[in-house]
């Protein structure tokens, strides 16, 4: 097994700006797992992991010119909405430098149960302004 999984957001963001959501094939996730994660290339990516292994978020725009960067992951309650006053478990904020590109990081912890997703809020930042942040529900992590 990897002891690393790493997650590509692909991002339109000129459609994400015009449409207002990332959603309508504006952005989609895949992974690298050793497990067969379900949803690859969608908005609804569930990345199957282990407790101990590291999850790494790489944002990319597909159109060179325009900028697309992960401002938050926020894991959310079970069943909920609106993301948890304390997460089960959250990425370090602000991620970090790797080549030019924002990397957010995080462990897989070891309390997570088994078979069930952990969803989590994925905010993009897409050049400056008042409507240059989206996000969505959707993607999940679950334990294998």
């Amino acid at each position: 097994m990897k002891p690393h999984v790493n997650i590509v957001v692909l991002v339109d963001a000129v459609g994400a700006l015009s449409d207002g959501t990332l959603h309508n094939g504006n952005l989609s996730l895949v992974d690298d797992g050793d497990f067969e994660s379900h949803g690859q290339g969608t908005v609804d990516l569930c990345t199957i992991v282990v407790p101990g292994q590291v999850v790494q978020w790489t944002a990319i725009a597909i159109d060179v010119q325009t900028t697309a960067e992960i401002s938050a992951i926020t894991f959310l309650p079970p069943g909920g909405a609106a993301p948890a006053r304390a997460p089960v478990w959250e990425a370090p904020s602000g991620g970090h430098e790797n080549l030019d590109l924002k990397v957010w990081e995080g462990v897989v912890p070891a309390h997570l149960t088994r078979g069930v997703p952990y969803h989590y809020r994925l905010e993009v930042q897409m050049h400056e302004g008042r409507h240059s942040v989206l996000h969505l529900d959707s993607p999940a992590l679950m334990c294998a």
